[in-house]
C-alpha cells in the first residue's frame, strides 16, 4: 500500500505543476538551449515561425523567459515584449536582439516603444536582467531575459516581431500579415497563448487610407478625366456632360482630402517611419488637385481670349494629377504589402477605365473627322470656296 500511496502522491504532484507545462505542446518543446536553461513551459506562436519558452514564479512575479526565431535576413534582429496598456506595438516594453557593429556577437537591448516606431533604447516598464541571446544551431535567434512584472499577473499581451539590419541599424519590420498579427495574449500560469484577432486600430487606419485614395485618386478622378474629354464630343451630352465631370471631380476630391488626412496621421503614429516618395507624391497630388478646385472658379468664358491658355492649364494639370495618383496607388499598396486580389482587382478597375476610354477615344475620333468632313463640304459647296454671305 505505501508504494500504491506514493505513486498517488506523484500524481497529485505532477496534476499541481502540469497548468505551467501545458503548453509545452509541438515544435518548441524539442528545441534546447545551451547554458542549461530550461524553462516550465513554451508556446508555438502563430506567426513568423516563432517560438516563446518561460518559467514564472507568481509570488515573485519573476518572469524568465527565451524568445527563439528566425530573423527577416541573414544577420537580422527578432524581438519579443509585453505591452501593459493595449495590443499592439504601440506601448510595448520590448527585448531587441540584434547583432553589434560589424556584425559581431548578438546583444540584447531594452526598448519603451511610444507611437509606431522603435525609438532609441532605454530602460522599459519592468526591471530585467540576465539579457543574452544567441544563434542556435538551426540558425534562428535565440534570446533570453528576465522580467519583474507587477504583483498579480497572470496574463500578458505579448508582441513579437524580426526583421533585417542595414549598415549596421535596425531597418522597419515587414508589413505582410504575418508580421501584422505577431501579438497575442499569453497566460503565464495555463500556458494558454491566444492569437490575436483582428488588424488592430494602425491597420484599419492604413487600409482606410487605401481604400479612400484608391476609390477617390485612382477610379473618380480618371472617371471625370474620360467624362470631360469624350463625352463632350456627343451635343447631346451637353451641357450634362460638364456636370457629370465636376461631380466626379468635386466628390474624388472630397475623398482624396480625407484619405490624404489619414495619410497625415499615420505619419504623425509613425515617427521615424518614412516612405518619402511615396509622401512626396501624395502631397504633390493633393496640391495639384487643390489648384485645380479654385481653377474652377476662375474659369473664362468660352469666347474669353484667356480660355485656350486655362483649357492648356487645366488639363495639363488634370492629366498629371491622375497618372501621379495611379502611380502612388500602386506604391502604397507595396508599402502595405497587401494581397495579390486586391491589386489584381484594382489593375482590373483601370483597365476598365482605359479599356473605356480607348474605345471612346476610336468613336469620337470618327465622329469629328465625319463632322469636319461634313464642314468642308458645305464650305466648298457654297460659292465655289468663297465664304457664304452673312445674313
Amino acid at each position: 500500500m505505501s508504494a500504491v500511496r506514493l505513486l498517488a502522491l506523484l500524481l497529485v504532484a505532477a496534476t499541481v505543476a502540469a497548468p505551467a507545462r501545458v503548453a509545452a505542446q509541438g515544435a518548441c518543446a524539442a528545441e534546447r538551449f545551451t547554458k542549461n536553461r530550461v524553462y516550465a513551459a513554451c508556446s508555438d506562436l502563430p506567426t513568423l515561425g516563432a517560438s516563446v519558452h518561460w518559467t514564472y514564479d507568481p509570488a515573485a512575479s519573476s518572469l524568465s523567459v527565451a524568445f527563439v526565431a528566425a530573423p527577416a535576413s541573414a544577420g537580422g534582429w527578432v524581438a519579443w515584449g509585453i505591452n501593459p496598456s493595449g495590443s499592439g506595438m504601440d506601448g510595448t516594453q520590448a527585448l531587441v536582439a540584434a547583432p553589434g557593429s560589424g556584425g559581431g556577437a548578438y546583444g540584447v537591448q531594452t526598448y519603451a516603444i511610444s507611437g509606431y516606431a522603435l525609438g532609441s533604447p532605454g530602460p522599459i516598464a519592468y526591471k530585467t536582467s540576465d539579457l543574452a541571446a544567441e544563434v542556435g544551431s538551426d540558425g534562428r535567434v535565440q534570446m533570453f531575459g528576465k522580467l519583474e512584472l507587477a504583483n498579480g499577473t497572470s496574463e500578458v499581451n505579448q508582441v513579437w516581431q524580426v526583421g533585417s539590419v542595414s549598415s549596421g541599424s535596425i531597418s522597419i519590420h515587414g508589413m505582410a500579415s504575418a508580421n501584422k498579427n505577431a501579438k497575442g495574449k499569453l497566460n503565464l500560469l495555463t500556458g494558454q497563448s491566444t492569437a490575436a484577432t483582428g488588424g488592430g486600430s494602425l491597420l484599419r487606419k492604413k487600409n482606410t487610407h487605401g481604400i479612400l485614395n484608391a476609390v477617390s485618386w485612382g477610379i473618380l478622378l480618371p472617371m471625370g478625366g474620360i467624362v470631360a474629354r469624350y463625352l463632350k464630343t456627343f451635343k447631346s451630352a451637353d451641357p450634362a456632360w460638364f456636370y457629370l465631370h465636376v461631380a466626379c471631380q468635386l466628390i474624388g476630391y472630397g475623398v482624396g482630402v480625407s484619405g490624404w488626412a489619414t495619410g497625415i496621421h499615420l505619419g504623425n503614429l509613425s515617427k521615424g517611419i518614412t516612405y518619402s516618395l511615396h509622401r512626396n507624391i501624395g502631397i504633390t497630388v493633393f496640391a495639384l488637385g487643390t489648384l485645380q478646385i479654385f481653377a474652377l472658379f476662375l474659369r473664362p468664358k468660352k469666347d474669353h481670349k484667356f480660355r485656350p491658355y486655362w483649357n492648356a492649364y487645366h488639363h495639363s494639370v488634370g492629366y498629371t494629377i491622375i497618372i501621379l495618383g495611379i502611380v502612388n496607388i500602386f506604391k502604397g499598396m507595396t508599402i502595405l504589402q497587401v494581397e495579390q486580389k486586391w491589386k489584381t482587382g484594382y489593375i482590373i478597375a483601370i483597365s476598365i477605365l482605359g479599356g473605356v476610354a480607348v474605345a471612346l477615344e476610336a468613336i469620337t475620333w470618327s465622329i469629328v473627322l465625319k463632322r469636319r468632313k461634313t464642314e468642308n463640304k458645305n464650305y466648298n459647296g457654297n460659292g465655289n470656296g468663297q465664304l457664304p454671305l452673312s445674313m
